[in-house]
C-alpha cells in the first residue's frame, strides 16, 4: 500500500512541474490544433480550400486540406483559372517539417499526397476515313488521380494564436493519363492555432 501511494506521489509531483512548465509559454506554443481558411482561392478562383493540422511536436506538424470549386468554368473570364486549378474537388494531406527552435512555426518544407477529381481539356487528331489529318479537337476529359509532391513555405503565428501560413507546393499526378500531368499549391492561409 506504501509503494503505491509513493508512486501516486512522484506521479502527481511531476505532472506539476510539467503543468508549471507550460504556463511559462505563450498560448500559441502550447496549443496543437489549427483551423485555416485560404482567401487566395476564394477571391481569385472561386474555390473553398480549408485546412486543419496538428502539432506532433517542436518541429512537426499532419494537417488536411479540403479544396472544393463553388464556381462554374467559364471561357468568358477575365482571369483564366484552368491553367492554375484542373481540380474540382481535392483531398490533401500534409505533413510539415519546420525549421528552427520555435514550436511548430517559422519556414518549413513539406512532402503532400493529393487526391482529386475534375476535368482537363486534351487535343486530339481527327483524322478522316483515308486517314488523312485534319484537325485538331480540344475535348474536356474528366479524371481522378492522385499526386505526389513538396512545398516550402513560412508559418508565421501571434501570441494570441492568429496565423498566416505562405507557400508554394508542386507535385505530379501517378495514375490517370487524362489528368494534368503537374499540380501546384499555391498557398496562403489565414487561420487559428487553439
Amino acid at each position: 500500500m506504501k509503494s503505491i501511494l509513493i508512486v501516486s506521489i512522484i506521479l502527481c509531483s511531476f505532472q506539476c512541474t510539467v503543468a508549471q512548465d507550460q504556463s511559462d509559454l505563450p498560448k500559441r506554443d502550447i496549443n496543437k490544433n489549427e483551423l485555416s481558411l485560404n482567401p487566395l482561392n476564394i477571391v481569385a478562383f472561386g474555390a473553398l480550400d480549408i485546412g486543419y493540422e496538428r502539432v506532433l511536436n517542436n518541429n512537426s506538424t499532419l494537417g488536411f486540406d479540403f479544396f472544393y470549386l463553388l464556381t462554374d468554368r467559364d471561357d468568358d473570364d477575365i482571369f483564366d483559372g484552368d491553367d492554375i486549378f484542373e481540380k474540382d474537388i481535392a483531398f490533401t494531406t500534409k505533413f510539415k517539417y519546420f525549421f528552427g527552435e520555435r514550436i511548430a512555426r517559422g519556414f518549413y518544407v513539406e512532402g503532400f499526397g493529393m487526391l482529386s477529381s475534375g476535368s482537363d481539356e486534351i487535343l486530339i487528331d481527327v483524322f478522316d476515313s483515308q486517314g488523312n489529318f485534319i484537325r485538331v479537337d480540344e475535348i474536356e476529359e474528366d479524371f481522378t488521380d492522385f499526386a505526389l509532391g513538396f512545398g516550402v513555405g513560412g508559418k508565421f503565428v501571434a501570441r494570441n494564436g492568429f496565423l498566416i501560413d505562405i507557400g508554394f507546393g508542386i507535385g505530379r499526378n501517378l495514375f490517370n493519363n487524362d489528368a494534368p500531368e503537374i499540380v501546384i499549391r499555391p498557398n496562403l492561409y489565414l487561420g487559428y492555432r487553439f
